[in-house]
């Protein structure tokens, strides 16, 4: 961080029970000012010291009068501040944006037993920048490019790092080719398999008991898209993986799921999906309506990023130059049929 700046205040008039709703439980409160504005906060008894960016030093200030004031007493009693409460506040003053350039960009590093997990070319970097930086971020691109990994291993992070309280990965339990129906178990043990990137994923970054521990602890829950409807997931990271088997009623209700400070990815490859003939994809459609949308990052894979082995990227590639390829012929094929329909009238 560079030309850091300390900004104080003196809170009037003190009162420890208003600087205790404004701190929140554990600092609850000022915890969400510094990761949200990328701010360190300091206080003793009602003075405040913040350190940081200087638009972002003095806004923090600010925020804190406007919190301050909130906690004034209502026939006696002191409100308590909600962490909702504060979310709404930061939203609402826009001064306290933090730049998307960097100046409060992170890394993420996650260690795990094959080293430290790193963004290895500019599009994963751009990826996890716009993680980072949006509340929503789309990852679609083929096979072997990091789409899930990375935003696992983003998840991983700020649980870590305590932004938010809980990791939720969910995928949309379709068909892809094989039947579910004949497999046993109930719903959850059907789709198991098919959540089992996600938990590979995990068990690499934090080891199988921790992982256990916090699925037991609802810290991290695996679930079926289908799970979602009806919720609202405040303080999590949200991933949906394999995104383009959502039909749009799905991916719109997955979207709408999403709470105060809480994050959501989802990834996607729109040439493989599975949905039946004639039913559109979630992803597909959410590409076109959401493309303008503020706070809402879009970013695109392709071959050159497919991080898994050589050969990989060269299907990849393959399958591509192919699909050009037919649709080239078939654009071919429909100008040559109109021509010879004009050609007989």
């Amino acid at each position: 961080m560079s030309n850091l700046v300390a900004s104080e205040i003196v809170l009037e008039p003190e009162d420890n029970r208003r600087l205790s709703s404004l701190c929140g439980p554990f600092d609850e409160n000022i915890k969400q000012i510094e990761r949200r504005l990328g701010v360190e906060i300091t206080y003793r008894n009602n003075a405040f010291k913040v350190t940081g960016e200087a638009l972002q030093a003095n806004g923090a200030v600010e925020l804190l009068k406007l919190l301050y004031i909130e906690t004034q007493p209502v026939r006696g009693n002191i409100p308590e501040l909600e962490p909702d409460q504060v979310h709404l506040a930061i939203q609402e003053a826009k001064c306290l944006e933090r730049a998307e350039s960097g100046a409060y960009g992170k890394e993420v590093h996650i260690k795990t037993k094959r080293g430290v997990i790193k963004p290895r070319n500019p599009h994963q970097s751009q990826y996890v920048a716009n993680i980072v930086n949006h509340d929503i971020s789309f990852g679609i691109g083929p096979a072997g490019t990091g789409k899930t990994y990375l935003a696992v291993a983003c998840a991983v992070d700020a649980l870590e790092r305590q932004e938010i309280r809980r990791i939720l990965l969910t995928r949309p339990a379709v068909e892809a080719g094989e039947k579910l129906g004949f497999l046993p178990g109930d719903l959850s043990q059907k789709v198991d398999p098919y959540l089992r990137p996600l938990y590979d994923a995990l068990f690499e970054m934090l080891g199988f008991e921790k992982v256990e521990k916090l699925i037991e602890r609802n810290v991290i829950e695996v679930a079926p898209l289908a799970y979602m409807r009806g919720r609202t997931l405040n303080d999590a990271f949200i991933i949906l993986d394999e995104s383009q088997n959502t039909t749009v009623e799905q991916m719109k209700m997955f979207l709408t799921r999403i709470g105060f400070n809480s994050k959501a990815v989802i990834t996607g490859d729109i040439t493989q999906v599975d949905l039946p003939r004639g039913v559109r994809s979630g992803l597909r459609h959410s590409i076109e309506v959401l493309q303008d949308v503020q706070d809402i990052s879009f970013n695109f894979f392709n071959a050159n990023d497919v991080v898994r082995h050589p050969v990989v990227a060269r299907i990849v590639r393959a399958y591509e130059e192919y699909d050009a390829e037919q649709q080239r012929l078939s654009a071919q094929k429909k100008a040559a049929d109109k021509a010879n329909k004009s050609a007989d009238q």
